[in-house]
């Protein structure tokens, strides 16, 4: 899995976009750009190992282990490249 967050002209200013979920509105290009990158470092970070439960869309829940280690690989794209 990768997790591409893509730096694009939101709502009078600047995000980061993954898929279709924004982040909050910063007001130049260069804070939005910075804000991914420390996103997409801190999605590399492992955590510790652990059961997770969840419920699926029929209402039954699942319990699955996690070593803490399976991290997705992350790229910035910026919409706006340095001239």
């Amino acid at each position: 899995m990768k997790a591409v967050y893509q730096v694009v002209q939101h709502d009078g200013g600047w995000a980061y976009r993954l898929g279709d979920v924004y982040s909050e509105t910063f007001v130049t290009h260069a804070d939005a750009l910075a804000a991914a990158r420390i996103v997409a470092a801190e999605q590399q970070v492992g955590g510790d190992p652990e059961e997770i439960s969840w419920q699926d869309e029929k209402g039954r829940w699942h319990t699955e282990y996690s070593d803490g280690g399976d991290r997705p690989e992350t790229e910035v794209v910026d919409s706006e490249p340095l001239k």
